[in-house]
């Protein structure tokens, strides 16, 4: 049986764009891993009346509601009378919260304003939810069919509450049968091709495949019902995987799997193999280093527009040897197992026109030998940047993975 949730924003900030509503996105991902099914976000501004009849609404549909906003001391913070209202819960003076928000200002050597005694009133019978940072406590109360919790809307007063408190009072009131989500990410493939690959997969009917697009990669989504059996899972997502192919350079949520991004698979493979690598960067100009901070492998790195002017004049056909011979250069002066150098044939004004292409030359030398490879890039001159950046970073993932050479 599904367990709905809702989750509630309140605030001029969110609705009016100021603020983007990340609480949002956070706290439906935790509830769907949860097992919770998300039907609703909604968004309302400071506004009693709106917020009255909003919580009355939810009150009948859905099981769980967090809300996030409008717990502060301040006349445009109405969550608390609202729930009064809706509810016919008379708003009391709860010492214990008064006693909290006294000491964080006391603890800070701070005069508390009349204004944050507001935060200690809550809804008659509420259960009030502790906090160890920030001033305002949240709450709980049950009407109709569901359980509403109240929360701050400061992003890391709410997620520290939800980890602290939140989460294992949902696992002691709701029987929750999470889905299974496996996550399988590649780069160097856009969706329609991916799609097209997977057009002659049979996937049971229990099985949602999704995609998503990003900067850094695509990813190809599978959830999997609670009762799907391990074996089964593993059978399909090593289809779908068999399917895409060597794109793939992560799978997430397989029992036994971490989450991992391009540079930490890459990081991984590269202290496991202990190498060690340089880069010469020209179009991703120094995005590559960015990408890769702090990682003890990666020995050096550099951007030198000049080199860049001096190869604009290149024919195609010489880019590849001129690459080469940079990437030897570097690995006798560095003493290093791995060099990455990149070239491209443009100018830095075609680099800067969105509707202008480049052409991205990338050379990996390597102790079993060198590999180059091709790219046309197009769009928004960080778009080109980002994008040598992840070609190059993908060369070097692939590598490692024994996918070339």
């Amino acid at each position: 049986m599904q367990v709905l949730a809702e989750i509630f924003s309140q605030g001029e900030e969110v609705i009016s764009g100021q603020t983007a509503d990340t609480n949002a996105a956070w706290l439906s991902q935790k509830l769907v891993q949860m097992g919770f099914v998300v039907k609703r976000h909604t968004a309302v501004g400071d506004n009693l009346p709106d917020l009255t009849s909003l919580l009355l609404e939810i009150s009948t549909r859905a099981d769980f509601c967090i809300c996030t906003g409008g717990l502060g001391p301040t006349i445009d913070d109405l969550t608390a009378q609202a729930v009064a209202e809706s509810f016919g819960r008379p708003l009391q003076l709860d010492p214990v919260a008064l006693e909290q928000i006294s000491q964080f200002f006391s603890c800070r050597k701070r005069d508390m304003v009349d204004s944050n005694r507001k935060q200690a009133f809550l809804p008659q019978g509420a259960r009030r939810i502790a906090k160890e940072w920030g001033t305002a406590p949240g709450f709980s109360v049950q009407h109709n069919r569901c359980w509403f919790v109240f929360v701050p809307g400061v992003p890391s007063e709410m997620q520290q509450m939800f980890n602290a408190s939140i989460a294992s009072q949902l696992l002691q009131r709701f029987s929750l049968q999470p889905e299974q989500l496996i996550t399988l990410r590649s780069v160097g493939i856009g969706e329609s091709d991916l799609q097209e690959k997977l057009n002659t997969l049979c996937l049971p009917v229990n099985v949602q495949l999704s995609f998503r697009a990003g900067d850094n990669e695509v990813q190809t989504k599978l959830i999997f019902s609670a009762d799907t059996e391990q074996q089964r899972v593993r059978t399909i997502v090593n289809q779908v995987a068999e399917s895409i192919g060597d794109y793939i350079f992560a799978i997430d949520g397989l029992e036994g799997s971490q989450a991992a991004g391009l540079v930490e698979v890459i990081s991984k493979l590269m202290q496991q193999q202990t190498l060690s690598l340089s880069v010469q960067e020209t179009a991703s100009q120094g995005l590559i280093a960015a990408k890769c901070v702090a990682q003890s492998w990666l020995i050096s790195s550099t951007f030198n527009q000049n080199l860049q002017q001096k190869t604009e004049k290149l024919a195609l056909a010489d880019y590849p040897d001129i690459a080469l011979g940079i990437a030897k250069n570097r690995q006798q002066q560095d003493g290093v197992d791995l060099v990455l150098v990149q070239l491209y044939e443009g100018s830095a004004e075609q680099f800067q026109q969105k509707d202008q292409t480049i052409m991205l030359f990338t050379v990996l030398l390597t102790p079993k030998g060198d590999v180059y490879r091709q790219h046309s890039i197009a769009g928004s001159a960080a778009r080109k940047q980002n994008q040598a950046a992840i070609y190059a970073l993908d060369i070097l993932r692939r590598y490692l993975q024994d996918k070339i050479i």
